[in-house]
């Protein structure tokens, strides 16, 4: 497999420089535990993919607390509740009187930007825009990572453990043998039809609306940037809708007695977000891995898959140093059911969520009148709504 290449020698090989990648490549080097990181998209593809991002307590803690730097404190905004909308009125659950807990918007490519950084500042070993990216020789004590770098030369890393946090398109969860692994996942019958829209916030947090049309999500960016989706069928072409169509659909799905109206502007991106929710067990394999996306991903209703990529890289980070401190290998051996149990939670919360705001296209009166009122028993009961709150804002780490 090396024939022709340049060996490299490191003691974690990671494969993704996603938020995942990168902040356990960040943590180790804070122990000392060297590793090099490779990704085949190059630094602005990535700083530049628009992707939602609402942070947990303990993920803004993870950041702030581990020198990557106060970006999500100084440019984040910190959300203390959310509204539940639907038979035309606004709920609003509100997180520090239930929990005493709040969360943080801050998109996920912010979060790359500073995590990058971070790993520039200190040296660290980031190989970006790589392509021909193989892993091998999994269940051994040395697995490698072969790739091309940028410039055409040819690499093989040698290491003692193997991370693949390449997203849930990557290659390193094909790379487990189909009879040493369980693919559990769902497809849903509906899609997001995403756009972002140069107008100024429509309400002050974020707001979920159900309705009979169909689900709404109005969301922020920025001051000037807002983030919104609505409900749509998987197949839907974005093309197809016009400006006015987008926003007359909004409004019809977020429309009540309270007159609460959208602020709209320019809309210079629009996209159709099909989504599933998926669990690879067990997310371990000889001595590659799991986190993030290449281990699971769930809908993005919750909130839930950044802040789990971040949770996982937690436990792993925690097992890799016990490991080189000690020479255990007991907390590496614990690493994927410890992960899970958090990533099952995460995956009922999320389907829960999504079930309950969403409307199916064949979806009869008692559906429809069920819905309604299981988001009534939510907001109408302090103990409904504390559990909505502290899933929504992060479980304690275990």
């Amino acid at each position: 497999m090396g024939a022709g290449r340049t060996i490299l020698k490191t003691q974690v090989g990671i494969v993704g420089a996603g938020p995942a990648g990168l902040m356990l490549s960040h943590l180790l080097s804070t122990s000392g535990i060297g590793s090099i990181v490779v990704e085949k998209r190059d630094h602005e593809t990535i700083r530049t993919t628009h992707r939602a991002g609402i942070l947990e307590r303990g993920s803004v803690r993870m950041l702030t607390e581990t020198g990557v730097g106060s970006g999500v404190l100084d440019k984040g905004t910190r959300h203390e509740g959310i509204d539940l909308r639907f038979g035309g009125e606004s709920h609003r659950l509100d997180f520090e009187d239930l929990v005493g807990e709040s969360v943080w918007l801050y998109p996920q490519n912010e979060v790359f930007t500073d995590l990058a950084a971070a790993r520039a500042r200190d040296n660290g070993d980031v190989r970006y825009g790589v392509s021909d990216t193989a892993v091998a020789d999994l269940a051994t004590d040395v697995p490698k990572i072969r790739f091309t770098d940028a410039a055409g030369t040819g690499y093989e890393i040698h290491c003692d453990i193997l991370v693949g946090s390449d997203g849930s398109g990557g290659i390193c969860r094909r790379s487990i043998p189909a009879e040493a692994r369980t693919d559990n996942f769902i497809e849903y019958p509906f899609a997001w039809f995403g756009i972002l829209t140069a107008a100024p916030p429509s309400a002050p947090e974020l707001v979920y609306a159900n309705s009979d049309r169909g689900f709404a999500l109005i969301s922020q960016r920025s001051d000037t940037v807002q983030r919104m989706y609505f409900q749509c069928d998987p197949d839907e072409d974005p093309a197809a809708w016009s400006e006015e169509q987008i926003w007359d659909e909004l409004q019809a799905r977020v429309d009540g007695p309270d007159g609460f109206g959208l602020q709209r502007g320019s809309i210079f991106d629009k996209s159709v977000l099909k989504f599933r929710s998926y669990v690879c067990e067990p997310l371990r394999y000889g001595n590659l891995f799991l986190a993030g996306d290449a281990g699971h991903t769930v809908p993005p209703t919750g909130a839930k898959g950044l802040n789990l990529a971040l949770a996982d890289v937690r436990v792993l980070f925690e097992a890799v140093d016990s490991f080189y401190a000690t020479g255990s290998r007991d907390l590496l051996e614990g690493y994927s059911d410890k992960a899970l149990q958090r990533v099952w939670r995460a995956q009922n919360f999320s389907y829960w969520m999504t079930s309950m705001l969403h409307t199916r296209a064949d979806a009869g009166p008692f559906e429809r009148k069920r819905a309604l009122g299981e988001l009534g028993g939510v907001v109408g009961s302090r103990h409904g709504s504390a559990y909505l709150a502290e899933a929504y804002t992060g479980w304690p780490n275990a």
